[in-house]
């Protein structure tokens, strides 16, 4: 059941703890404990694994989550189903998350699970700062959707050549909030899920699992706070991507991370932990507002 170290109850939001990543009573949050869960669901898990886990889950959650490790990313497909009316997904990441290769659900690919929703409008990452978006690492990515517009990718671009600055959505520090300005505007009366993978800000504002990415904290709050002040209501979100020392269940899943993981520095967990609740404490108020 949910647990009692909150200042006060709000069933619109909860602290969902896969990994211990956030301080315990830290988060001014009701918090479920889902511990057990965590090493068999993280980086990638067997189908039959992902419904059970929605199955004990589903009607306990809600619709602002806040979770642990971007190693968890491909849950958000799972929160976006509880949906019932058309919608739009808007990440914030410093991956694309769209690949297509097996396993087919992880946190690289879990972007293509929400896809197949009938009732999703569109999916668009903005911040995606890693190779990914790039020849020839893009060849694995959904392409189609892509192309379809059905999935925006909104990549940095600034040190990169002139033809790859012309790349479909690509955005550059100095005209990327012009870009999302003009999005926010576009997306009408739409219904709008956000979800925030920690991955997608800045070494010295967030420590994560993966790469860093471009975004500062004031970046991210005010892409927030230009959804919140357009026409398009934002009907539940989610955040991600805070560090946790990886724990896996089974042999091959921890192989297939180890081999897609970057190889980061050694990580004080203790800091990291301040690092991403300063984080929390500035992007989550305006995503839940």
């Amino acid at each position: 059941m949910r647990g009692a170290n909150c200042a006060h109850r709000d069933f619109d939001l909860l602290h969902l703890n896969l990994d211990n990543a956030w301080p315990a009573g830290a988060l001014p949050v009701d918090t479920l404990d889902a511990t057990t869960w965590g090493p068999r669901l993280r980086f990638s898990a067997p189908a039959r694994l992902i419904e059970e886990f929605y199955r004990e889950y589903e009607a306990q959650v809600a619709p602002f989550l806040v979770y642990g490790s971007g190693d968890f990313h491909h849950l958000s497909a799972l929160w976006v189903r509880r949906l019932g009316e058309a919608f739009v997904l808007v990440s914030f990441d410093n991956h694309p998350d769209w690949d297509v290769r097996p396993p087919r659900w992880g946190c690289g690919g879990w972007v293509n699970r929400a896809l197949e929703l009938p009732h999703i409008k569109k999916v668009s990452v903005w911040g995606c700062g890693n190779f990914e978006c790039w020849w020839p690492h893009q060849i694995f990515g959904n392409r189609r959707a892509e192309r379809e517009g059905r999935l925006d990718v909104r990549p940095w671009a600034d040190n990169r050549s002139a033809s790859d600055q012309d790349r479909r959505g690509a955005i550059l520090r100095s005209n990327w909030r012009e870009h999302f300005a003009r999005f926010a505007g576009e997306l009408g009366e739409s219904n709008v899920y956000v979800t925030i993978d920690l991955d997608c800000l800045r070494a010295e504002d967030a420590v994560t699992n993966w790469e860093s990415g471009r975004f500062t904290l004031e970046d991210v709050a005010w892409a927030l706070a230009q959804l919140r002040a357009s026409r398009a209501r934002i009907v539940a979100g989610d955040m991600c991507g805070a560090f946790s020392p990886p724990v896996y269940a089974r042999a091959k899943q921890r192989f297939a991370a180890g081999v897609d993981h970057p190889k980061l520095q050694p990580t004080d967990f203790d800091a990291a932990r301040e690092i991403n609740l300063r984080a929390f404490q500035v992007l989550w108020p305006v995503l839940t507002a």
